[in-house]
């Protein structure tokens, strides 16, 4: 009898582009690091959707393949650990090696997002590969100034010091953006306030359109019926939050389909309205690989 899972990969067509799910795995983190809601009503509302306390948070990232050309979105935390760390083995089993990948786009520069970039020497793991990003995104954690104010150490060496160290092999193969086609058929779209160059990227192709929304939502139980709960991790709180209003609003009212980094995997989903708020509707399992609601 078999102890894990299956490989986390799954694929869904937007067009003539192939979007592939892969989970990295998930973390689970200290209810601490959920602000803006009493951690009682945090806790009750985990208990009554059947998640655990504290909250488990899923990690993915996608593959796209548009044509020849072969894009991945985030690398996830990295060295495979007992949660995480998957990545690699289901890039393999997706049937993609490293070295096919010719664009890496990241959301943005938090830990579990550029943890795969590089090996444990530091060389990149993606050696063919072009790295983009929002110029906001770069030159924020390459500021010496907002990571003197990180007082803890190790801290700072996470967030700051790591993500440094993992762009750095790709420092010749970098190239920013502050918006616009970043790949054949993906837009990139400024989503600020988790960090400051927090970005989603919009895939279209023959009519049909994927919004990849990165951290716009962390724990989907909590954020989605109330969007004023914040992370931590957030740099700006009150810009993160207005951004997820804002997006949730615009989603649902474009029937927009949806994927998230932290949605449960395969993390393919449409945003409702629901009263004066929003309700999240997982795609259906699909064997055809399409996964658009009816217009």
């Amino acid at each position: 009898m078999t102890e894990r899972q299956v490989a986390g990969v799954y694929h869904r067509r937007v067009g003539e582009i192939t979007v592939t799910a892969l989970n990295d795995g998930h973390q689970d983190v200290a209810m601490t690091t959920v602000l803006g809601i009493p951690a009682e009503d945090a806790a009750s509302m985990l208990h009554a959707a059947f998640r655990p306390v504290p909250r488990r948070t899923t990690v993915n990232c996608f593959l796209i393949r548009s044509g020849t050309r072969v894009a991945l979105v985030d690398t996830g935390c990295g060295p495979a650990k007992p949660t995480v760390g998957f990545l690699a083995a289901n890039l393999v089993a997706a049937g993609v090696t490293p070295a096919q990948v010719d664009t890496l786009l990241m959301t943005h520069l938090h830990p579990d997002h550029f943890g795969g970039l590089t090996d444990a020497a530091g060389a990149r793991l993606f050696p063919e590969a072009t790295l983009r990003l929002h110029a906001d995104e770069h030159a924020y954690w390459h500021d010496d100034v907002p990571m003197m104010r990180v007082t803890d150490p190790a801290r700072r060496k996470l967030f700051f010091g790591d993500a440094r160290a993992s762009l750095a092999p790709y420092r010749d193969r970098t190239i920013t953006f502050t918006g616009g086609e970043v790949f054949p058929g993906v837009t990139a779209i400024p989503l600020p306030g988790h960090t400051p160059g927090h970005s989603g990227f919009m895939i279209a192709s023959g009519g049909e359109s994927l919004l990849i929304w990165g951290d716009i939502v962390h724990v989907q139980e909590l954020q989605v019926p109330r969007p004023e709960v914040t992370m931590m991790v957030d740099v700006d709180p009150p810009q993160a939050q207005a951004t997820r209003r804002r997006l949730f609003d615009q989603v649902a009212a474009d029937r927009q389909a949806i994927a998230g980094m932290h949605l449960h995997f395969p993390g393919f989903a449409h945003l409702a309205r629901d009263g004066s708020g929003h309700r999240l509707v997982p795609d259906a399992w699909s064997l055809d690989l399409h996964g658009d609601a009816p217009v």
